[in-house]
Parts: C-alpha cells; sequence; structure tokens
C-alpha cells in the first residue's frame, strides 16, 4: 500500500490540545505554541506569518474591544465578510468573550443580511469592506439590537463618520486601554465558559425557505475536532488552505478548528479566483475541498493533455494506466506484484509527479472532498496519481462528519464507515441515514417545531439522505429522500449517480435531471465557461457572449456527445433523451445556486419549468 500513498494518514490517539470549550482550547493552544506559525496570509504579494502569540494578542485586543463595548456572555456577533484571516481573529475574539459566533455569506444581498443579523440578535457586526458595510447600513435602521458595525478594511471609508460604525484597528485600540484597565477579566470570561454553552450559529442555505440557524455548542466541537483527527491526522508541520467559506461549516470545522486543535497551519488564498495559484505556491499537505474544485483541477489536465504532443499524450497514458493498476489492485485488497511497483516509481518520475505539481498537491499525504456527492471514477483518477481522496459525508446539523473514508481501505462510491464519536442507522422504513451524537446540534435557532420534525422519536437526527450500509460498516448515499426520480412507468432513478458522471466531463461543471413523473429523462447542464470557450476557439467556433456559445450548434454536438458516452453506462430507462443548457452564466450571487457553487434543484426545475416542458413537448431539447 505504501507504494501508492504515504501511511502517515494514520489515526493519530490522544489529545493533542486539551480544553473542553474552543476558547480554553484556542488560549491552551496560544500558550504550547507561542512563536510557532500558525496562520499565513498573502499581502501585497507576499507571504505573510502569524504566529500563535501574535494571533492571541490580536484576538486579545479584539476580546477586549468588545468588552468595553458592552458585548457581555451570550451575546451574539455575526460575521459578513469573505474567508480572511480577520475572521479567524474575530471567531475567536467572540467566542472568548464567552459570546456567539455567526457567520454571513459575503454574497449575500442587504435583505438576506438584515434577516441572518435579526434572527441571531446580534448586537455587533463586522463586515469586511465598504462592499459589505453598504448592506449592514442599508438594513441598520430595521435592526434595534445592533449597537456598532465594525470594518476589516477602511480602504475608501477615511471620510466616514458616523459613530455606529468603527475600524477593527479602533477597536483593537480600545480594547488594548480597556484590558490594560480591566487585567483578568477576558480570563475570567474564557474560564466561566461551559462545554455546554452555545457556540456558533451556522445558517443552512435555504434552498427550502429562509435560512435556518444550526445551533452547535463548545462541546459538539470539540468532540469533532478530536474525532475527526483520530480519522483524518493532523500535526503542527502539515500545512492547509482556507478557501471555502467560512460561515459554512466545513471550513469553520475541517479548517478552523481542526487546525486549532492540531497545530497545522493555516493558508488563506487571496481570493477564490486565485486559488488555482495559490495551491501551488502553498503546495498544502492536507487539502479539503468540494467536488467542483476536484473536478476543475481534473479538467484543467485534461484540457492541458489536449494541447500537448502526442508522445507526452501516449507518456500521460501509460503512466495513468500504470497507476490505475495500482490502484485497482489496492482498493481490492491484492498484493502489489514486484514488477508493478517498479513501473509506478517510473511513472511517477516520468509523468505523474509533473501532473500533482501542475496542479499544487505534490506534497499532499491525502486529499478529502465532501459536502456534495463525487465520481468514483474521479476519486480513482487521484489514486492513479498517487494520492488518497478520502470522502467525508455529514451536514450542518452534525459539525459537518458523520462518516469517513478510512486511508487503510478506501471504496470509491462509499462514504466510509461511520466516524467513532457518532452512530449512524438507516430508517429500515425510509432507507433514510439517520445520525446520533455528541456531535449533533442542540437545535434550530428560533424554530422550536422544526427542530423537533427534525428529530425521530427516539431522538436521531433525520438526515434527508437515503442510503445502505454494506457488510464490513461502509455507507453509500443513493440519494436526497426529495430528489430520489420516479418516472411515469413506475422506475425509481437517482439522479445523482447520472449527474456525477456528467460532471466528470470537464466540459460540463453541474447538472440537475429531471424525470419525475416523466416519461423519460432530461438533463438541465451548466457548461465549464473557460474549457468550453477554449473547445469553440480552437474549433473556430464564432460566439460573441456567454449565451451564444451555449446556442451554437458545435457546442450542442459536444455536449451531445458527452451524453451519449455517459447514456452507454446506465440501463435504457435511466438514460437522458433530451437536454437543456443554462445560457446565463451564474456566480454565488444568483439564486440558482448555493454558497458552495451547487445548483438548486428545486429552484432550477421551478425557474426553467418552461425549457423543461418544451424537452417534454416534441422539442430539441435545445434553447
Amino acid at each position: 500500500m505504501s507504494v501508492l500513498w504515504n501511511p502517515d494518514c494514520a489515526p493519530r490517539e490522544g489529545i493533542a490540545m486539551p480544553g473542553e470549550t474552543i476558547a480554553t482550547m484556542f488560549w491552551n493552544a496560544v500558550a504550547a505554541r507561542g512563536d510557532k506559525v500558525w496562520l499565513r496570509e498573502k499581502k501585497l504579494g507576499l507571504w505573510q506569518a502569524r504566529t500563535w502569540t501574535q494571533v492571541g494578542e490580536a484576538a486579545r485586543e479584539i476580546a477586549g474591544g468588545l468588552m468595553a463595548l458592552g458585548f457581555e456572555a451570550g451575546h451574539t456577533a455575526s460575521i459578513l465578510s469573505n474567508t480572511i484571516l480577520e475572521w479567524v481573529l474575530c471567531d475567536l475574539a467572540v467566542l472568548s468573550c464567552g459570546g456567539v459566533a455567526s457567520g454571513i455569506y459575503p454574497t449575500d444581498a442587504a435583505e438576506q443580511v438584515h434577516y441572518l443579523t435579526h434572527d441571531s440578535h446580534s448586537r455587533i457586526l463586522f463586515v469586511e469592506d465598504d462592499e459589505q458595510l453598504d448592506k449592514a447600513l442599508a438594513v441598520r435602521e430595521r435592526l434595534p439590537l445592533l449597537t456598532r458595525i465594525i470594518v476589516f478594511d477602511m480602504e475608501g471609508l477615511h471620510q466616514l463618520h458616523d459613530d455606529g460604525v468603527m475600524s477593527l484597528d479602533a477597536l483593537r485600540a480600545l480594547g488594548r486601554d480597556w484590558n490594560a484597565q480591566h487585567p483578568g477579566a477576558l480570563q475570567a470570561r474564557v474560564a466561566a465558559i461551559k462545554p455546554e454553552d452555545l457556540a456558533i450559529l451556522v445558517y443552512t442555505s435555504g434552498t427550502t425557505g429562509k435560512p435556518k440557524g444550526a445551533m452547535h455548542t463548545h462541546d459538539a466541537l470539540v468532540q469533532t475536532a478530536r474525532g475527526l483527527n483520530t480519522i483524518i491526522a493532523r500535526g503542527e508541520d502539515d500545512e492547509a488552505m482556507a478557501f471555502l467559506p467560512l460561515c459554512h461549516i466545513a471550513e469553520r470545522m475541517g479548517g478552523e478548528y481542526l487546525s486549532l486543535y492540531t497545530g497545522c497551519k493555516l493558508n488563506f488564498v487571496e481570493n477564490p479566483d486565485t486559488v488555482p495559484e495559490n495551491v501551488r505556491e502553498i503546495a498544502p499537505t492536507v487539502f479539503v475541498a468540494v467536488p467542483r474544485v476536484w473536478e476543475k483541477f481534473y479538467s484543467g489536465v485534461m484540457i492541458s493533455l489536449k494541447e500537448s504532443t502526442r508522445l507526452q499524450q501516449a507518456a500521460y497514458a501509460w503512466a495513468v494506466g500504470v497507476g490505475r493498476e495500482i490502484a485497482d489492485k489496492v482498493l481490492a485488497g491484492e498484493a502489489v506484484p514486484a514488477g508493478l511497483k517498479w513501473r509506478f516509481h517510473l511513472a511517477r518520475w516520468l509523468v505523474l509527479d509533473n501532473v500533482r505539481k501542475m496542479i499544487g498537491i505534490h506534497r499532499a499525504r491525502h486529499l478529502v472532498t465532501g459536502a456534495a456527492p463525487i465520481s468514483p471514477e474521479l476519486i480513482k483518477w487521484y489514486l492513479s496519481l498517487g494520492i488518497p481522496m478520502l470522502e467525508v459525508w455529514g451536514m450542518t446539523e452534525t459539525c459537518g462528519v458523520s462518516t469517513a473514508m478510512l486511508a487503510s481501505r478506501i471504496k470509491p462510491g462509499s462514504i466510509g464507515p461511520a466516524a467513532h464519536y457518532n452512530q449512524v442507522r438507516i430508517d429500515p422504513a425510509t432507507g433514510e441515514i439517520q445520525v446520533k451524537g455528541p456531535n449533533v446540534f442542540a437545535g434550530y435557532l428560533n424554530l422550536a417545531d422544526k427542530t423537533a420534525e427534525t428529530f425521530t422519536e427516539d431522538g436521531w437526527l433525520r438526515t434527508g439522505d437515503v442510503g445502505t450500509v454494506d457488510a464490513d460498516g461502509y455507507y453509500r448515499i443513493t440519494d436526497r429522500m426529495k430528489d430520489i426520480i420516479i418516472t411515469a412507468g413506475g422506475k425509481n432513478i437517482t439522479p445523482s449517480e447520472i449527474e456525477n458522471e456528467l460532471k466528470f466531463s470537464p466540459y460540463i461543471t453541474d447538472a440537475v435531471v429531471i424525470g419525475d413523473k416523466r416519461a423519460y429523462l432530461t438533463v438541465i447542464v451548466m457548461i465549464d465557461q473557460e474549457n468550453v470557450e477554449k473547445y469553440a476557439q480552437d474549433h473556430d467556433v464564432p460566439f460573441s457572449n456567454y449565451a451564444s456559445l451555449t446556442r451554437a450548434s458545435q457546442v450542442q454536438a459536444l455536449i451531445q456527445g458527452v451524453i451519449d458516452e455517459v447514456n452507454a453506462k446506465f440501463a435504457r430507462v435511466e438514460q437522458i433523451k433530451k437536454f437543456f443548457l443554462l445560457d446565463t452564466q451564474l456566480t454565488a450571487e444568483d439564486e440558482e445556486l448555493t454558497p458552495t457553487m451547487k445548483l438548486k434543484r428545486k429552484l432550477v426545475e421551478k425557474k426553467y419549468a418552461p425549457q423543461i416542458d418544451a424537452m417534454y413537448g416534441g422539442g430539441t431539447g435545445k434553447p
């Protein structure tokens, strides 16, 4: 097995950093790790490091400023910002005050900012810059509990004079003075926090109504961090990347809190557009991302391969073929012959290591994928490069991870066995996966009825995912309960399997299969703009904008070819008969996409109902 991946993925036992609350754990880490580097960010083209001592100093000053403003234990502060270093500083300061930290997606509109700030009863609102401040100011009059807005970046706001707004620097200065006058006050706040106290609010994406604030206690976060390190190990020598939204449970737990617990260095990307460049600069040793990111890396390699020489293409085909042979044998639990091991070492030296460096994963001990289904073939491709990809499954309500693939035995298409810190079961009546454990949330804020609906009578969390479990205890998601398609002929179809196969193509970013109560299946496709534009340029396909690109007959034929290849893998009743290409370039600001860039199935079906009806009314399936 060691020829395929580093055995240092092995679980680590024992407590890496003591502390029964996130706040206590943080200050213990500051004291223990001192001058070691924890956080890194890129400013003015240079990577700048913050030691644990420096992070502690900043958090102490921010906390002091909050207390000077009358922020009490149990009060809530919201953070409206991209994933930047200041986000973590303010989160830790709020928690150290005994407060509750709530994140708001930076792509949310002003009305959404109002709803989330009001629903969470926030007294303080941290905002990143003038753009986010404008949203806050637009709704401030309708937020009677809000006492102050704190701005991270004051560029363009130097002429602002508003008693309700202050800079983060000013808050820190206020905190220094307050701490000098009240020595030991912060320490007393930290000591008073109980494990069962509410720590953070994580709002669901609201795909089926208004967002719901999932409440997580300090104990749930600490137990999950400890548990994760016994499954997917990290240490002080590791490097991770922070680029997913920190208001989402994946980055909050898998990035900030797990790195806090283990001492793993956390590197902040410049912005979402620079992720590919920053990955190559950072070369993380552990890498957590959503399927969209892994698909994008694979697509980039495939597009570059098409532009390479025939010799390079042949060398890649041979090398990845050797890697696949190794992966297949390891996955099957078979011994790897010495000759195959030698060929794999040669394949890595000649080709595969260069592919890994091209992506930026050449130092990675393992890759972690979650938050959405991923194609098993994509997992096998990364395994062929010599890096284990471990799929995890969970949800906002379970602190992010309830099952996790083991590096010692990977089963592509499965989400692994239950994490030892929680129990997982399949409801025999509905096939729903249900969870119970200390990592399960304390309920939805202000929504007792919704909370009650989410649990069974015997206290298990209803996840809404349908799945199976094999004899080894490995779970497999078949689909969301609400997404399973039952055709007019009564055939039950799992759309996610077909969608994952389609997204394996470098030309398709996302897909939504349609067919419930219909005679056949159709699909709405979101193309990968960069790769399809490159295809159009290489094949002299004329287009003037994104919409015209999707309407070009050659592009329609390209996607039809992808669909034909996917159809060949499924039974006739599961095959796609017609398709429709979204002719609008969607971003995180658009209502059709979740903040993690997944198409919202129900909203897409509703918004594009005329196009869907056309595919079932004798149309061509084209716009």
